[in-house]
């Protein structure tokens, strides 16, 4: 039998690899937005609108993960799984327009219950002081898909078919739902008669720190979407459709990606999770400012989306840190409504980057400014509920 620290090790390991593979087939869509697009026989413009819907639909995330502020943390990460296993069965059974949408729409579900529920799940055993460097070698997963996970899918679609990357990760996620409940130990909930999941979604809204957070949130995914989901076409319009520029892109991104992770791991704990939003929220604004001034150079853009994602990663990393503790009577279904507010801000980035884009991309860029310069107003008014000295500084 495993002692405590070698389980949660153990747990921390397993969680990062069904990461990597949910996180993979979340993000592929963005650097081979043409390529499903073409798959599809629609505009990448029409597929880019179509996005705001599983963006939307993420939003109902914390109405689905307060089962593990109610029941079971076990249960909360085992229904992810399940939702990101069905979104791609669909996709890769019955291939077509609408099913893309639901497919990849489950997948951005699951996706928004298993964090919040592993995160609690982590949350219970791992003290606050220590926990953001924790969860900066979970989420690693996110800059893994891209440096691992887009080369494996670019492979699979220039063998096979755009569609043969769903198929994957149907099988695998099968796989990891197998190992889950094999492996991972229940991590239950004292019950009591006041633990409802519509008490702690009413925790969560009438705490105006908590709203502020979520709000702030908000605006810099919807800030880093107004890029995110035009670069894959801003690289084709300036290189050409090339697999080689959009797999590039992908993997550089993903390297930058994992060296904030890197860099979180060591100084979130440090710094304080609120100062280091703050800077990074300047250094990603920076980036965006600079990212014009690319031209046709690619390793100049390239350069300038590794700082835009380095920065942004960091950001994200300690607001998910930061938010764990500002209700921890109610942490899942805290992290699950946080989630939301990046569905929701990556929701209203779809909707109105492709319009910002087609003014020009130094409009797109100029938005991301202005939302990120909000989001650090906002952030000014949130607090979490802990006496521990590291953060007493911030």
């Amino acid at each position: 039998m495993l002692n405590q620290t070698k389980q949660t090790n153990f747990n921390i390991a397993l969680f990062t690899l069904t990461r990597t593979v949910v996180n993979t087939s979340y993000r592929m869509v963005y650097p081979f937005l043409p390529i499903f697009a073409q798959g599809l026989g629609v505009e990448p413009a029409t597929l880019a609108m179509a996005l705001s819907i599983r963006s939307f639909l993420g939003i109902f995330g914390p109405f689905l993960a307060t089962i593990a502020d109610t029941y079971d943390r076990k249960v909360g990460m085992l229904l992810g799984i399940g939702l990101f296993t069905a979104g791609s069965g669909v996709v890769a059974l019955w291939p077509g327009f609408w099913t893309f949408i639901l497919g990849i729409s489950l997948v951005l579900l699951g996706n928004g219950v298993f964090i919040p529920s592993m995160n609690a799940f982590l949350g219970d055993r791992i003290p606050y002081e220590n926990r953001g460097r924790v969860l900066a070698i979970t989420e690693m997963s996110w800059a893994l898909a891209f440096i691992i996970g887009i080369p494996l899918v670019r492979l699979g679609i220039e063998t096979y078919s755009w569609v043969s990357p769903f198929l994957v990760m149907m099988i695998v996620g099968v796989v990891l739902l197998a190992l889950s409940i094999w492996l991972v130990p229940s991590g239950k909930v004292v019950q009591s008669k006041g633990n409802t999941p519509w008490r702690n979604l009413r925790q969560v809204f009438r705490s105006w720190p908590a709203v502020a957070g979520l709000l702030a949130g908000v605006l810099f995914t919807s800030s880093n979407e107004t890029i995110n989901l035009i670069f894959g076409v801003w690289i084709e319009q300036q290189f050409g459709l090339d697999f080689n520029a959009l797999t590039a892109a992908s993997v550089v991104i993903g390297v930058s990606e994992f060296g904030g992770e890197i860099l979180t791991s060591i100084w979130l704990d440090s710094v304080g999770k609120k100062r280091m939003i703050w800077i990074f929220l300047v250094l990603n604004s920076l980036a965006a400012m600079l990212l014009p001034f690319a031209g046709k150079k690619l390793g100049w853009a390239m350069t300038g989306l590794g700082f835009f994602y380095i920065t942004f990663e960091i950001v994200l990393i300690g607001a998910l840190t930061l938010m764990s503790e500002v209700l921890p009577e109610a942490r899942a279904t805290m992290l699950a409504a946080t989630l939301a507010g990046f569905s929701l801000g990556r929701m209203l980035g779809d909707l109105f980057a492709p319009g910002l884009f087609e003014v020009g991309f130094w409009v797109s860029c100029l938005a991301a400014v202005i939302l990120n310069a909000a989001a650090c107003l906002l952030l000014t008014q949130v607090k979490v509920r802990t006496q521990t000295q590291n953060e007493n500084a911030v």
